[in-house]
């Protein structure tokens, strides 16, 4: 499909710089099969059925964007995929002028090599730490990334929180699982008073998320790898709901890409751990999701072509005019949708 199919107008003033306070007193819009409703994200227990189960994605934020020196020139550096526990791909400005064997001190805490160089600014990194040490170095010197859109990415004190989930444990997402944004013990609590059972999965959000898809047909953009882990416990867990006649719905696009990434074409999960480049498009047929939690996502991106490929493109257009129409809040700090699955005929 051209990349044009997924184009539209958006008001810079719908951009939203920081979450709603608290955070589930977003507003979440209903596009179901034929209608839409204005709701709230504190109304998320009444809109799912007792048997249904969230798939969250419990990937932690690291501050992941770094400054540091190539000699006397600067150099600005994002993670983006770990490969090892010293070794990072990342995204670097300039790139151009980076090759193998340069040393770039990021202060007394941290230095890295650069190992080699790859297409659209990505560089291979060795830190001179690893595992946790690495970790603790990045959360004394780095800043939490946030997308372009927002402040110029130029995170704060408050992003150290607000740019994280409630529920965050596994740490190496350099991008939020932003549905997520919206949880708070408050509402977690409702849904399992409403008996609506939650599992976590692990997809760690790469910084190629933010970058714009330049080509003009879908078939030629390639989606950057991104590291994901479903559990046995967690397959079983949501194989047990769908038996009981529940309702898989994925809390955000990632948890959505992992488990489609983790079924057969049977429909059947199991078990997964790797890395998955998935591109979702509209005439996918998806296998395990049944109802998507998301937020309003960028044009021409493509999480819009996968929200486009669940629910159907001419339906996500009205759905995105209304939500303008209506002022919702758009991208990581904004609204959400709640999205029923429209598969292809």
């Amino acid at each position: 499909m051209r990349v044009d199919d997924f184009d539209f107008e958006l008001p810079r003033a719908l951009i939203a710089e920081r979450p709603a306070q608290p955070r589930d007193s977003a507003r979440l819009l209903r596009v179901g099969h034929d209608r839409l409703e204005d709701k709230g994200v504190r109304d998320l227990p009444r809109l799912l059925a007792p048997n249904d189960i969230l798939v969250v994605n419990d990937t932690k934020v690291i501050p992941a964007r770094l400054s540091g020196r190539r000699g006397a020139a600067k150099v600005e550096v994002t993670l983006h995929l770990r490969l090892d526990e010293s070794r990072w791909a990342v995204f670097a400005r300039p790139a151009k002028r980076l090759k193998a064997g340069d040393a770039i001190d990021f202060g007394p805490a941290l230095t890295a090599t650069v190992e080699s160089r790859g297409a659209g600014g990505e560089v291979i990194l060795r830190f001179d730490k690893g595992g946790a040490a690495l970790m603790a170095a990045l959360d004394g010197i780095g800043r939490m990334p946030l997308p372009p859109y927002i402040r110029g990415g130029k995170a704060d004190d408050a992003d150290r929180a607000d740019y994280q989930t409630v529920y965050a444990r596994e740490e190496g997402a350099v991008a939020a699982p932003t549905a997520g944004l919206h949880f708070t013990p408050d509402l977690l609590a409702a849904l399992d008073a409403a008996g609506i059972e939650r599992v976590a999965a692990t997809l760690h959000v790469g910084a190629g998320t933010f970058l714009p898809v330049t080509a003009e047909d879908t078939r030629d953009h390639r989606m950057h790898a991104e590291w994901g882990r479903l559990s046995a416990e967690a397959v079983a867990a949501i194989e047990a709901a769908r038996a009981a006649g529940g309702r898989v719905v994925a809390v955000g696009t990632t948890a959505l890409r992992l488990l489609e990434s983790a079924a057969a074409e049977t429909g059947r999960l199991a078990p997964f751990e790797g890395t998955t480049d998935i591109f979702i498009t509209p005439g996918y047929r998806f296998r395990a999701v049944d109802g998507l939690l998301t937020n309003f996502h960028l044009p021409r991106s493509t999480l819009f072509m996968l929200v486009s490929a669940f629910s159907g493109l001419e339906r996500m257009k009205t759905a995105y005019a209304h939500a303008v129409g209506a002022g919702y809040r758009f991208y990581s700090y904004g609204d959400c949708c709640l999205l029923e699955r429209q598969d292809p005929s």
